[in-house]
């Protein structure tokens, strides 16, 4: 009984004990949340508005606006026009319209001779003057005494007088001391399919770059292609300067680096010329000393290197006109070396002793095949005795 009275009270305690439980649960209904939190907004709003002094308060922040930039333009680089190519003005006649530049020769020479000769008595004084004339215009004692001589015996025999007559018998002497039966033309034509080569050799300060860029204009004005080769390789603008001449006839030019092997340039330019089919290959070579035996060996070594390919149709002694009878051992040293076929004598235009061209062709046995009578690009002229004797006496009477 007692254990039935147990399980009862104990049981009762359970069913109590859960409706206690379950009774506050119908009383709340839904289950409540928590509030959401405050916003930003409100927490700021809270806030106390800080008191800010016066001198506290920071000054107004200034901002640059850059301007609008202009336009920048980019500069396009001008289309340059190819190079202006000259035509030289033909060869024939240029020593006639060059007459004018050997009025100092005129003068001198010419002039000189004609008023002796045109005295009533020719007393030996009057052909000693004669004489000191001719050799004072470097025509050279041994030439002087041939002119002289077949003067006076002219003179003797024919009785001539007249200031014509006397200007013809002159004119006759003189051009036969210039040898006119000389060979004279620029051999510049091509053999088989090699072109000429011609080699320009002289010495320091004879003008040898700028009159070997006047030959080219020469051959240009006579129909012939050219190539031109700076085997001047020594003197840093040699090179350039040639370039600058052969550029306005329209030449190429063959170059090395500086102080290269002249003879390896001048062995370029020939094969080069042979290349593009060019009737004549012009090679500018260093000015020297012909006193200097290791650089005349040197240009013997560039002729010989460039025969390799073919012969060397002209070798050209540049001359300076003004430097007179030393001419003479320049002209003689070069012809040993190099086997000098024909002389360009310069500067003809800025001296009184135009005589020199007799000297250098009776002396050596070379012709003058060139003259240059200026500073103008084209003033070279081939050299005609007939021509330039005529220039040197002036109009006759």
């Amino acid at each position: 009984m007692e254990y039935v009275v147990i399980a009862l009270i104990t049981l009762g305690v359970l069913i109590l004990a859960g409706a206690g439980l379950v009774i506050p649960r119908f009383r709340r209904g839904k289950p409540t949340l928590p509030p959401p939190p405050p916003s930003a907004a409100e927490v700021i709003g809270k806030r106390p508005t800080p008191t800010v002094e016066p001198d506290q308060v920071a000054p107004p922040v200034e901002i640059e606006v850059e301007a609008p930039t202009a336009e920048v333009e980019v500069e396009v680089p001008a289309v340059l026009p190819p190079p202006v190519i000259e035509r030289p003005e033909p060869t024939v006649g240029r020593l006639v319209r060059l007459r004018a530049r050997l009025a100092r020769s005129q003068s001198t020479l010419g002039k000189g001779l004609l008023t002796l000769l045109s005295r009533d008595r020719l007393d030996e004084d009057a052909w000693e003057e004669i004489e000191e004339i001719l050799i004072t215009a470097d025509v050279g004692i041994e030439a002087t005494m041939v002119i002289v001589e077949r003067l006076r015996d002219r003179v003797r025999v024919l009785g001539t007088r007249t200031p014509a007559e006397l200007r013809v018998l002159l004119s006759e002497e003189l051009v036969a001391a210039l040898e006119p039966q000389l060979d004279r033309t620029l051999k510049s034509i091509p053999t088989g399919t090699n072109p000429a080569v011609l080699l320009v050799v002289g010495v320091n300060g004879s003008g040898k770059t700028t009159t070997c860029g006047k030959i080219a204009r020469v051959l240009v004005a006579d129909g012939r292609s050219v190539l031109l080769g700076a085997a001047d390789t020594f003197r840093a603008a040699a090179a350039d300067q040639l370039a600058t001449w052969a550029g306005r006839v329209g030449a190429e030019v063959v170059r090395g680096r500086e102080g290269g092997d002249p003879a390896a340039v001048a062995f370029d330019a020939v094969r080069r010329g042979a290349e593009v089919g060019v009737d004549t290959v012009l090679i500018d070579t260093a000015g020297r000393l012909q006193n200097k035996v290791g650089l005349m060996d040197e240009l013997g070594k560039v002729k010989r290197v460039v025969e390799k390919q073919g012969p060397v149709d002209e070798t050209l002694l540049v001359l300076d006109a003004t430097t007179g009878q030393n001419g003479l051992e320049q002209a003689r040293v070069f012809t040993e070396v190099v086997d000098v076929t024909g002389v360009v004598l310069t500067k003809l235009d800025g001296t009184a002793k135009g005589g020199i061209v007799i000297a250098v062709q009776r002396k050596l046995g070379i012709p003058v095949k060139l003259v240059g009578l200026g500073e103008g690009p084209d003033d070279l002229a081939p050299f005609e005795p007939v021509q330039f004797v005529d220039a040197l006496l002036g109009p006759a009477a």
